[in-house]
């Protein structure tokens, strides 16, 4: 970079260039929008617009700051390069002039670059001095060019600037400083000065991007502190370098342009950014496009703008059916796009192919069959099929179907499949097979959205439909239904009423006549012939039935045919039945209270009569003339069409319950009258004409449903009670029979079923045989009562008294022990024919055993066959060798 130098000359200001010829050194190789120099215009009034020109504008730019830039690449010639720098007044148009001469860097040189460099001076503008004896003129305060300096210098460091001067530091020793930004505040150090030179330097490389200009104030001071001068300020502008390439904001982008676009048609817009300055040529990016894929159907379908990156169409002939999506290299470059010196980027911009209805839907046949029964709706009848070369599932895929003619009634509609685009044809109202045999639809297909311009549909945009109707089985139906009838209650059974008849709608079915049933009939007072749907009464009809709302009676009945499937309908038959005088009046209520005095003593009563006029009221009330007691004590006075007032003729009556009977009659024709009699309960009243309390509780009378109660409690009562005690008696009598059974622990049974004990040989010959001991030895008390007997013997004959037989030796042996008794027994000439005296215990019922009293009581034991002990155990071992041994 050139010098840059300021100067002052005696006490005046004159606007213009410092110098009429500015020398620079530059390098050999120049680039495009590389700054060269700096060059200084001094305007005494810091107002003026001055607007900076070149001789040479072709190579070289002056910027509004003073940076000379050049404007192509070139190298210098060994000969010193001149070229006139203008600078005019924007409003006066008064005009100055400076050459400057560049000279180019010598290849080699022994001389250091601060030997090269001459440092500039800026001097503190003059000031009035106070403690001069006289005035001077102050100079007014100059204004010090910016210092420009290159960013990503590679120095050496400290690089120095400028010096700072005052004039003063010839009689003053003067100590100077500066501050800001850079200085002494945050970035701190970038920028230094000796305090005692004022020679101000910059410490390491600057970056533009971060910090594009510094501002400084120098100050000049005394030793003491004291100022001497006013701060003045200093601007350093930090001049780009092209170290930044561009970038896109995104490294894919994606377009969309619909298929058959003109020429021209805006697709997208690209973008890059540039951190090197955007007014210089470094930052100033160019776009262009690297390639297509696919290159059909023309390599350069796409073209940009290479200033604004504005992607737009070319070429014709975008079609989605055959391209779908193309992909661009985009790239952007710096320096204006020059492709030597400028830094490049790419990125990737997918423009997709949108589709646009220029494929209209054509059916995949001209006739289409379909069949449905009559009567059906919601049925799906045929499916229409098309074709559609646009996108799917788009407005320009997804078809609409509407119906141009053959369904004059709208008996069809078609939906659309969302999944398959198919049409679907569907019943929305029946249809009747006797009425309509077959439809033949004339159906057009057609997009949600228009077709593209200059397309038409084609033939295929057209089909038709032939359906067919199949004929069903239809339901009876009743003429009319429902059927009214009026009819005066009282019709006898048997009696014919009407005749309620229905029709087939079948009449292309070979069927025979219908068949009727009753199907609801609440009272049951109807039956219907099931061949020609008489109706006859089988009971009497009554309006004041509980089945007859608002004197209407319904009932139901079924007419069936017999086709394939059977079909049947109903019909509702409404009687309306007109009221006769059937009813007699009837007094309400049933029950009063008077008092047994004359006043106050009146009773309100009302007639009330099932019947409606002209058979209810006016009613007329009377009293009987039998018994003469009841006209005697009482009066009865009519006071409305269906009340009547009765009380005591006499001044008093005892107090007591009376029935007392009216004779209602209505207004019927003929009259209908009966009797009714009024329980009256007179009693003692208060002055307030009430009954008093003791009266009531003993006048009163409980009413049918307390008694009825009452009398359930008391049953209830004793059914418990009978109860209880039956299960007390048949607790003893359960009691009783277990003290008839032996002990348990004796219990025969219970040592039987011991099968897991085998027996102990000799050692297990130690029997209790006073168990089996006789009878007549046990004590009193265990021996049983005459007449008590196991449930096994048999009570032939009354109880025979047997002689009390000897107590003799109870011998040690069981087998003596069984001779005994059976000696006993034989000679005893009133035993029975079984040996019911060899009882010896009860071993309960369902015994596998044999029983004992098939033991022959005869004298003589040799007869008998013991062998069958042996299958015994080992229990009865000792008597199977006893008697089981043969003669020995």
């Amino acid at each position: 970079m050139a010098p840059i130098k300021a100067t002052c000359e005696d006490m005046s200001c004159k606007t213009g260039f410092p110098e009429d010829v500015h020398s620079a050194v530059v390098s050999r190789s120049v680039h495009g929008g590389q700054p060269l120099l700096n060059v200084r215009f001094r305007s005494c009034d810091g107002n003026k617009k001055i607007h900076f020109g070149s001789s040479e504008p072709g190579d070289f730019r002056v910027g509004e700051d003073g940076v000379v830039y050049a404007e192509r690449s070139f190298q210098l010639s060994a000969e010193p390069t001149e070229f006139v720098v203008s600078a005019q007044d924007k409003e006066t148009q008064e005009e100055w002039q400076m050459r400057v001469k560049l000279t180019p860097e010598p290849a080699f040189t022994g001389t250091s670059a601060k030997d090269q460099k001459k440092i500039e001076d800026i001097v503190f503008p003059w000031q009035q001095h106070k403690h001069s004896s006289h005035l001077k003129r102050q100079k007014r305060d100059w204004v010090i060019p910016p210092i420009n300096l290159p960013e990503n210098s590679r120095g050496p460091f400290p690089q120095e600037l400028v010096r700072i001067r005052s004039d003063r530091d010839k009689s003053l020793s003067l100590r100077y400083s500066v501050t800001g930004p850079g200085a002494d505040q945050p970035p701190t150090g970038i920028f230094i000065i000796n305090p005692i030179s004022g020679q101000l330097s910059v410490t390491k490389p600057l970056d533009r991007e971060q910090i594009a200009s510094f501002h400084l104030r120098a100050h000049a001071v005394d030793v003491n502190g004291n100022q001497v001068e006013n701060p003045i300020d200093i601007v350093i502008n930090v001049i780009d370098m092209n170290d930044n390439r561009p970038e896109f904001l995104h490294q894919v982008w994606n377009g969309t342009v619909p298929e058959g676009s003109k020429p021209g048609t805006y697709v997208m817009t690209v973008t890059a950014i540039d951190a090197d300055d955007p007014n210089a040529q470094n930052g100033m990016l160019r776009y262009r496009i690297l390639s297509q894929a696919p290159s059909s159907p023309s390599p350069n379908m796409f073209t940009i703008n290479n200033e604004t990156g504005d992607i737009i169409t070319v070429a014709a002939g975008l079609d989605r059916e055959k391209v779908q999506q193309y992909t661009l290299i985009i790239q952007a470059t710096d320096m204006e796009g020059n492709p030597t010196y400028g830094l490049s980027n790419t990125a990737t911009a997918v423009i997709t192919v949108t589709d646009v209805n220029d494929n209209p839907p054509e059916f995949t046949a001209m006739t289409f069959y379909g069949e449905v029964p009559e009567n059906r709706v919601d049925v799906i009848v045929a499916n229409l099929t098309v074709t559609d070369k646009d996108q799917p599932h788009t407005p320009a895929w997804n078809a609409l179907y509407r119906m141009t003619g053959g369904d004059p009634t709208g008996r069809f509609t078609i939906l659309t499949d969302p999944n398959s685009n198919d049409g679907l044809v569907t019943v929305v109202k029946p249809i009747d097979f006797e009425t309509n045999r077959m439809f033949v639809l004339t159906v057009a297909a057609e997009n949600q959205v228009p077709l593209a311009k200059g397309i038409q549909h084609p033939p295929q945009s057209t089909a038709t439909v032939s359906i067919t109707v199949i004929d069903v089985n239809e339901s009876p139906y009743f003429v009319p239904n429902p059927k009214l009838v009026r009819q005066e209650e009282g019709l006898l059974a048997g009696s014919t009423l009407t005749t309620f008849t229905a029709q087939d709608p079948d009449r292309y079915m070979q069927q025979t006549s219908l068949r009727y049933s009753k199907l609801s009939d609440p009272a049951n007072w109807l039956k219907i012939d099931p061949v020609n749907g008489q109706i006859t009464t089988t009971a009497v009809l009554d309006r004041e039935s509980i089945y007859v709302q608002n004197n209407m009676y319904n009932a139901t009945f079924l007419a069936s045919d017999n086709g394939i499937p059977p079909m049947s309908g109903t019909g509702t038959l409404q009687i309306y039945l007109l009221d006769i005088n059937d009813n007699a009046p009837q007094v309400n209520p049933k029950e009063a209270t008077t008092c047994e005095t004359l006043q106050p003593n009146a009773i309100n009563i009302t007639a009330v009569d099932p019947d409606i006029d002209p058979n209810a009221g006016p009613f007329a009330f009377e009293l009987p003339d039998v018994p003469p007691s009841i006209k005697r004590n009482w009066t009865i006075v009519r006071i409305s069409g269906d009340h009547a007032q009765l009380s005591l003729r006499i001044r008093f009556l005892e107090a007591g319950i009376y029935d007392v009977p009216i004779l209602i009659t209505d207004s019927g024709n003929p009259h209908a009258s009966s009797t009714s009699v009024l329980k009256v309960k007179v009693c003692q009243c208060d002055i307030n004409g009430d009954c008093t309390d003791v009266d009531r509780i003993v006048g009163a009378g409980l009413g049918t449903g307390a008694i009825i109660a009452i009398l359930l409690c008391i049953i209830i009562l004793l059914i418990l009670v009978l109860m209880f005690v039956v299960w007390m008696k048949r607790r003893d009598k359960e009691r009783q029979a277990k003290q008839l059974l032996i002990d348990p622990e004796d219990d025969v049974r219970d040592n039987i079923l011991k099968y897991d004990e085998e027996g102990g040989g000799e050692e297990d010959q130690d029997y209790d045989l006073s168990q089996l001991q006789q009878p007549d030895t046990v004590e009193p008390d265990a021996i049983k009562p005459v007449g008590v007997r196991r449930l096994d013997e048999r009570p032939i004959h009354a109880e025979p008294q047997y002689p009390v037989r000897s107590a003799a030796p109870h011998p040690g042996d069981i087998g003596d022990f069984i001779n005994e008794g059976l000696k006993a027994a034989d000679n005893d000439p009133t035993a029975p024919p079984y040996d019911s005296l060899l009882v010896f215990d009860y071993e309960g019922s369902g015994s596998t055993a044999g029983s004992l009293s098939s033991l022959n009581s005869s004298s003589s034991g040799g007869e008998q066959d013991y062998d069958y002990l042996n299958d015994w155990g080992p229990r009865f071992k000792k008597l199977a060798d006893m008697y089981g041994g043969g003669d020995d």
